[in-house]
């Protein structure tokens, strides 16, 4: 088996639920305990947030960068960036290491195109439904992606800050993010929703709202990732 690197941290909520579902992946019932090496990077979640907000996007370059080859010198064969964000800059973080990285963005596609879907809705951080790196992907394989409209992006990604990502899940709060997805399938005809924060998962854990099916980027991209230790993906 490969051994796998994570750069996680971002946030720590969803590090451990990729930690736990690689380990769930090489259960069995013999109760074998043949699980895989991981190394996990967690890095300073406040630091990336307040880089990300003045787009030092260099610095981010850099810091995620380095805490790659972290990984590297420790072993790791491949990595993965456990979290949708920081793909934004996933091209030029990519060139700046030589290990091989597994895009949470083209795993997620790739899903998309398995279940037929031609237009998804995009939740995120901020940060990520303003930019345009789930779009420029998809594109490439004829799918469209669409965000919430302005106002309704700002709830989302209050929410995301002030309770998800600190581990607080109120029912009220999934009730307000249904009601957002119902939303979109009424207004913008979309056929399924990209989780694209690897928080969402952990309070919207239905496969299903509103009639459409969701995208959970998380075990999209821990389905990539085992799959890669072992050995199945080049």
């Amino acid at each position: 088996m490969k051994r796998v690197g994570l750069i996680g941290g971002m946030g720590p909520e969803s590090t451990l639920e990729y930690y736990n579902a690689i380990i769930n992946a090489f259960k069995n019932e013999q109760g074998i305990l043949d699980y895989p090496d991981m190394v996990i990077y967690s890095v300073n979640l406040s630091q990336f947030i307040n880089l990300m907000k003045i787009k030092a996007y260099d610095e981010i370059v850099e810091m995620l960068s380095s805490r790659l080859e972290s990984l590297k010198l420790a072993g790791a064969e491949f990595a993965a960036i456990t979290a949708n964000t920081p793909h934004l800059l996933f091209d030029r973080i990519k060139k700046r290491t030589s290990l091989p990285l597994i895009s949470i963005v083209e795993a997620t596609c790739a899903e998309a195109q398995r279940i037929g879907s031609k237009k998804a809705g995009l939740f995120g951080t901020g940060f990520t439904m303003a930019a345009t790196f789930y779009q420029d992907v998809f594109t490439r394989y004829g799918m469209k992606v669409v965000v919430p409209d302005e106002e309704d992006q700002e709830l989302i990604n209050y929410k995301l800050f002030s309770e998800i990502e600190l581990g607080i899940f109120k029912d009220e709060t999934r009730e307000v993010l249904i009601s957002l997805i119902t939303k979109m399938v009424r207004q913008q005809k979309i056929d399924s929703l990209i989780l694209g924060c690897t928080e969402f998962p952990l309070i919207l854990k239905d496969s299903y709202y509103a009639g459409i099916p969701m995208l959970n980027t998380t075990q999209i991209h821990v389905d990539a990732i085992v799959e890669t230790i072992k050995g199945n993906n080049s």
